[in-house]
């Protein structure tokens, strides 16, 4: 694994507008970022891809666990949300994509810092924007990135179905996201509708939400938290579960850091793991307090001892907080990167790496491109 200075295209703004990344740029600098890539050998590629598998076959046991267990409260789920969570988890419901946020040097085994599983973003310039930049700039190369692909096919286990896209208003990159999958649902003979969140409502005669146009909603993907969702007007009407959601409720247990102490309870000492405690108790010199539904970095504080070493400000904390022993990022002349391992249909994808001069990744740190 390596970390290689190069020269920007000279109209790299165009390019990734082209495709869809109009959020490339914000107040504090660049945030696709293709003055450096990574380089990575075949065997590090290979794992990457096999720890990806292993984490999401441990993070779905541990969601296993959790309702075996009625392990709720460690969770902060909200207790109208438990039956949901179950009647999901009991269909097998539609589970379309997550991403694992990986600490990664190519000497030691990734280490899992949380699992972005609901609503994870960064996934267009993960699956598009990188892939269009190795076809111009390095042909002879290649990527671990089959996201785009593995997307097409995984759309197709809803067949025959529409498809309602749901985002907030007024989110750049948000709003592109969504847009980029409902493109890949309609690739895959999907039919699909834009709607935002604030747009949908309930209709109490029919018993079921509906779009701007009235139209009943059957299945819904939307770039919002469950957690969100509980706690909106509409909130009531989710546990008479009028329509299906992508991602599943049964995701809210993984999207929560609340299951990485989980995870560490069952599979102690695992190499892909790091320690992490519902206490900070059991940690001693430096690590790391997270807010159990903490979202793009915020409310993380790293601390040594009773020393505050960085923090980030933000909203979150009032659901509790999680303590993780601090992962060996890797450091390329200040460059701290954190690999984003995507998963689509339950099945590794590919790879999106951001950078930070800190080490705490959070909205402003930058999209780095890779290849092997």
């Amino acid at each position: 694994m390596q970390r290689r200075a190069v020269s920007a295209r000279a109209d790299w703004r165009e390019k990734v507008e082209e495709v869809g990344l109009t959020y490339h740029t914000h107040e504090n600098g660049p945030y696709w970022d293709e003055s450096a890539y990574y380089e990575f050998t075949t065997r590090e590629v290979n794992e990457l891809e096999a720890a990806a598998n292993t984490l999401h076959a441990l993070c779905v046991e541990a969601a296993g666990a959790v309702i075996e267990n009625q392990w709720w409260d460690r969770l902060a789920i909200p207790a109208a949300a438990v039956p949901v969570i179950r009647n999901s988890w009991e269909r097998d419901d539609f589970s379309l994509y997550g991403r694992f946020d990986v600490a990664y040097d190519g000497k030691g085994p990734p280490r899992l810092l949380e699992y972005n599983a609901d609503t994870p973003t960064a996934l267009l310039e993960a699956s598009v924007a990188q892939w269009f930049w190795l076809e111009e700039c390095f042909r002879n190369a290649d990527q671990f990135n089959s996201i785009h692909e593995r997307l097409l096919e995984a759309w197709k286990q809803l067949a025959g179905e529409r498809v309602h896209f749901s985002s907030v208003k007024d989110h750049p990159e948000d709003e592109q996201t969504v847009l980029y999958l409902q493109d890949t649902a309609q690739q895959a003979g999907l039919a699909t509708k834009r709607t935002f969140i604030e747009e949908v409502g309930w209709n109490e005669k029919r018993a079921c939400f509906v779009d701007q146009d009235d139209q009943k909603i059957v299945t819904g993907f939307k770039l919002y938290p469950w957690e969100w969702m509980w706690e909106d007007e509409f909130g009531q009407y989710l546990a008479r579960e009028p329509a299906r959601f992508v991602e599943p409720a049964w995701k809210m247990l993984l999207s929560n850091k609340g299951i990485l102490p989980i995870l560490w309870e069952l599979f102690p000492g695992h190499p892909n793991l790091l320690p992490c405690y519902e206490s900070p108790d059991a940690l001693r010199g430096e690590y790391v307090k997270k807010p159990k539904l903490g979202r793009e970095g915020a409310n993380v504080t790293l601390m040594k001892g009773n020393q505050i070493v960085e923090a980030t400000p933000g909203g979150y904390g009032k659901e509790g907080f999680v303590y993780q022993a601090p992962a060996p990022l890797a450091n390329f002349e200040g460059h701290h990167p954190v690999l984003g391992l995507w998963i689509i249909h339950h099945e590794a994808a590919g790879l999106g790496i951001r950078e930070d001069a800190r080490r705490i990744i959070g909205n402003f740190s930058r999209f780095v491109p890779h290849l092997f």
